[in-house]
């Protein structure tokens, strides 16, 4: 929430938007998650009362492996005089060149990067400068935040509190819907 805050102040972005993946090309599905539905909802929480942000359910509603070049192409032909940018992490950026169809995502929209700890600038720089379109990336600040969604998911299994760690609304929904729960022996 804080980076998309932050892209969207610092970048003069209208608006931004989530877009929970149906299934990632580039991780195993973790035993723990709640599937895309619950994803798509958990954003649709998490964003609740600011009008800058809205949860897009294209990959969800799409099924399958989701890959970013194919929701860019359907963002554009929806909305094609509107200026795309895609909001990454530095650690996110620094593995374009491995993406599905690296060029034509970045002939479709500018790279947003915000810096991530444990990724060296150099490694991003690189990444970018094998990728056609590469050198239109723009830098926006990040403050620290040392957060992560597999320690949350932790803290939620052991039936501790998220409360600040997530938006109000995420943390009501993941308790009313059970998620993360270990299940018992």
């Amino acid at each position: 929430m804080v980076c998309a805050q932050e892209a969207c102040v610092q970048l003069g972005l209208d608006r931004v938007m989530f877009v929970p993946t149906s299934s990632p090309p580039h991780k195993q599905v973790e035993r723990d998650d709640p599937g895309p539905e619950h994803r798509l909802a958990m954003c649709q929480a998490a964003i609740a009362g600011d009008d800058r942000f809205e949860a897009c359910d294209l990959e969800v509603a799409r099924g399958g492996t989701s890959y970013t070049v194919d929701t860019l192409v359907e963002l554009k032909r929806r909305a094609p005089d509107t200026e795309l940018f895609l909001i990454l992490g530095g650690d996110v950026a620094a593995g374009l060149p491995e993406w599905r169809d690296p060029d034509r995502v970045l002939s479709l929209a500018t790279p947003a990067l915000a810096a991530r700890s444990g990724t060296p600038s150099a490694a991003v720089t690189s990444a970018l400068k094998r990728v056609p379109g590469g050198e239109r990336a723009c830098a926006f600040d990040m403050p620290t935040i040392e957060l992560s969604s597999t320690m949350i998911r932790g803290r939620a299994a052991e039936g501790g509190s998220i409360r600040y760690l997530v938006p109000d609304g995420v943390a009501d929904y993941i308790e009313r819907n059970g998620l993360y729960r270990m299940a018992a022996p």
